[in-house]
């Protein structure tokens, strides 16, 4: 069996699995961050939404974008960089993590502290701040002058290049 995309070393069926499918209940802040992150990698949407805070506080989460994010995004790992609280006997947390990702052949660090609150014993992501990071792109630049990728024969310029 392969291991969890969370990067716990753990096999995903030890791991996240269980709490994406619900027959288990993240004990800690960190354990839901890694979940959540798995369930994008796996596409997982309603496990998104559903271990999201519902509260007149919270906006409520955009299903389509979060589908597309997830399922137009090539997953490379997350780095869980500090975590505050969140501990089984807590009430709040908070999660600082870096999800890697290439989406439209660029190469982007999604950087968040995320805050997550324990209701009725189930830990829930709150809301998140996000930290400016530096945008790669991956692979070879396309010239104005050069023919365009798509294979129309045109040059890039007159092409998919033209609303750029």
């Amino acid at each position: 069996m392969e291991n969890c995309p969370c990067g716990s070393g753990k096999k995903y069926s030890e791991c996240c699995e269980p709490i994406i499918k619900g027959t288990a209940l993240a004990p800690t802040a960190e354990v839901l961050m890694r979940a959540r992150y798995t369930a994008y990698v796996q596409q997982e949407i309603d496990f998104i939404i559903d271990s999201c805070e519902k509260s007149d506080e919270v906006a409520e989460i955009d299903r389509k974008a979060t589908e597309d994010w997830s399922k137009t995004s090539t997953w490379h790992g997350l780095k869980i960089l500090r975590t505050e609280k969140g501990l089984e006997n807590d009430t709040e947390g908070l999660v600082e993590f870096e999800a890697t990702y290439t989406r439209k052949q660029i190469r982007d660090v999604h950087h968040e502290t995320g805050y997550f609150k324990k209701i009725d014993g189930k830990w829930l992501y709150s809301v998140g701040e996000l930290k400016t990071t530096t945008v790669v792109r991956e692979g070879k630049k396309v010239g104005r002058n050069e023919p365009c990728p798509c294979g129309s024969g045109k040059k890039y310029k007159q092409c998919c290049g033209r609303n750029q």
